[in-house]
């Protein structure tokens, strides 16, 4: 006998696709190996090619034309100064087929590098998950702030922090008790959750998953489908520098929904 698949079903299989698409990227999180924080004084990164060095706010490399650096095109011949944004996505060096991020993180610079040819890429398998149940979609009343505010969280890199807009608070229902959620300015739009469960460490990643929320309606309402907690990039590779969960946000039961502890 043939079993239909529902609308629900095929939108996520549509989203976990998406996902896992993302991953493959060959220049993006999968692809990373290396993660290298910079000092004041000229040196040698990994294998990369040139010298580098980082003050409080400028990273400077300092290469030849036979070195094969380039930014936005155009050949690094001597030093050039670049100027990474604190938290923001980082600026690109390119180094033959792979890229160099410059990233600020807590006042510090670091180099990611990415590599098409990286083994990570060439063996990752997927991400695992439970299996999509309309039961873990649930319905959330979104309480505004009277301001914003900062919530500051540490990283999965010891001394970092990060530091995100709370917009206010979502209280909803989970295994029959009342929960709460702070809620972050989502990327585009909406609000963006980090949170932990009695998964967090066992089946799903212990610094935390994410959880996109679309905008609250006029009476306040939102929906919160777990289906689709996704994991941040430091779940996959250990040269991100993601944020850890709030404790406000530590759940006391297990959201058997949405995204595994990937296999590396």
């Amino acid at each position: 006998m043939t079993t239909s698949v529902t609308t629900f079903e095929q939108d996520w299989a549509a989203w976990h696709s998406d996902r896992e698409e993302y991953f493959r990227d060959p220049l993006g999180w999968v692809a990373l190996t290396g993660l290298y924080w910079l000092t004041e004084t000229d040196a040698s990164v990994g294998d990369l090619p040139g010298v580098w060095r980082a003050d409080d706010d400028t990273l400077h490399v300092t290469a030849s034309t036979g070195d094969g650096l380039s930014v936005d095109g155009v050949v690094v011949d001597g030093t050039v100064a670049l100027h990474p944004v604190e938290g923001a996505p980082g600026l690109l060096v390119a180094a033959g087929e792979r890229r160099v991020e410059v990233i600020r993180r807590t006042g510090s610079v670091a180099l990611r590098v990415h590599d098409p040819a990286a083994p990570t890429l060439a063996s990752f398998g997927g991400i695992p998950t439970f299996a999509p149940d309309e039961k873990w979609r649930v319905s959330g009343t979104f309480t505004p702030y009277d301001s914003e505010r900062t919530v500051t969280t540490a990283a999965v890199v010891e001394g970092l922090e990060h530091h995100h807009a709370g917009l206010g608070v979502i209280d909803f229902t989970l295994g029959n008790a009342p929960q709460q959620f702070v809620a972050f300015r989502g990327k585009a739009d909406g609000f963006h959750i980090l949170f932990t469960d009695e998964t967090s460490g066992v089946s799903t990643y212990p610094a935390c998953r994410s959880l996109a929320v679309g905008d609250a309606d006029a009476d306040g309402l939102v929906t919160l489908d777990f289906n689709r907690a996704s994991n941040l990039p430091c779940a996959l590779t250990d040269y991100a520098t993601c944020p850890v969960a709030p404790p406000e946000n530590r759940l006391t039961v297990a959201v058997e929904a949405g995204e595994k502890l990937p296999i590396r």
